[in-house]
């Protein structure tokens, strides 16, 4: 597969050309219209208004934001200026935004554009935020130190390997440990948008140390976000085209073995996971032609799922908040705190609803 050129590339499209545009239909949801599901008392987030693509929220109530997010292909409000991390207060009645000051001498923050972000405390509670990075549209890992009291983040190290050309969304189980997702196979512009548009199932997942680095699962048409359960033993990956969410049990050696998978029609984006119950919250876009191309005058949708119970033979999967996009365009993300929903999306703004 290292040696593809663009002609087997297109050689193995040959399938998709035979019925191009019913694949295209399934895969991006062309289609699909959003049943208005509606949450008491939302708000938006005052001080988001270019992007809260994902987000992690402490025990605290302190939540991390990823905002400004450049991809090839998506929609940006700030397309001339560089991402940031927002943080959040969730104990205030009307939480407001605070842009986290970067430390760090050779960080590049002119470059700086966050995607998929994780988090994890130390046993002496140290805070580590790890962000995916694009810097001119590369990828990289950037560990930080969060600093409450200055409010500010402490670069420590940029993180790059071979295995990680494309990456999403990130796991960290460890301060310098985690799993990724890697969206898609080729580096190159052209093939990678071939290999969106033909639905070759060839991103994957690798787990990260700084001893050993190894791809654990791959087959994905757009493997998306990842997140672990709070007992650490099992791991959950959102396929974007496919709209499938797997689940894989954790091993002691970091592989993953698969035990099922559950499908929806949706595009399934990032996966947050309540700490104490466990469900997961996902937030989702009902039609994906609207979200990667984007008119103004038809606005990508949003959509929040809560699937509860997801290791039994009957998750209970529910439609916990959904429209049209005349409000909030392009939900990515969504999780919980004390009864609120906070719902983050790729280039648009946040809501903050009760539930």
């Amino acid at each position: 597969m290292g040696k593809m050129t663009v002609l087997s590339l297109l050689g193995l499209g040959l399938a998709f050309f035979r019925d191009p545009w019913s694949s295209y239909q399934t895969r991006f949801n062309v289609f699909r219209e959003v049943e208005p599901v509606e949450l008491p008392n939302c708000n938006f987030v005052k001080g988001i208004e270019a992007g809260s693509e994902d987000l992690e929220i402490l025990s605290n109530g302190l939540v991390f934001v990823s905002s400004g997010l450049k991809y090839p292909g998506l929609k940006s409000f700030e397309h001339d200026k560089p991402g940031k991390i927002l943080l959040i207060d969730l104990n205030e009645e009307d939480p407001t935004v605070l842009e986290l000051r970067i430390i760090g001498s050779k960080f590049d923050l002119s470059s700086f554009n966050p995607h998929g972000i994780s988090t994890f405390t130390d046993e002496d509670n140290t805070v580590y935020l790890l962000v995916v990075n694009h810097p001119d549209f590369k990828s990289t890992v950037e560990l930080f130190k969060f600093q409450e009291e200055e409010k500010s983040l402490l670069h420590l190290k940029t993180i790059r390997h071979k295995l990680l050309p494309n990456m999403n969304d990130i796991v960290a189980v460890g301060p310098e440990h985690f799993y990724a997702t890697n969206d898609h196979y080729f580096l190159d512009p052209f093939l990678k948008s071939w290999e969106l548009y033909l639905g070759l199932a060839w991103s994957n997942v690798v787990y990260y140390s700084p001893n050993e680095v190894q791809m654990v699962a791959d087959g994905y048409d757009f493997a998306n976000g990842i997140n672990i359960s709070p007992d650490g033993k099992y791991v959950y990956v959102a396929e974007l085209m496919a709209h499938k969410i797997h689940v894989y049990e954790k091993h002691a050696n970091w592989t993953l073995t698969p035990l099922k998978h559950l499908d929806f029609n949706t595009l399934v984006d990032n996966i947050s996971v309540d700490p104490v119950t466990g469900d997961l919250w996902v937030g989702c876009h009902p039609n994906g032609k609207k979200i990667f191309f984007y008119d103004p005058k038809n606005p990508p949708p949003s959509e929040v799922l809560r699937i509860q119970d997801i290791l039994s033979e009957e998750p209970k999967v529910t439609v916990v908040y959904a429209e049209n996009g005349t409000v909030l365009q392009g939900s990515t993300v969504a999780s919980v705190y004390k009864g609120k929903l906070l719902i983050g999306t790729v280039f648009h703004k946040a809501l903050y609803c009760e539930l």
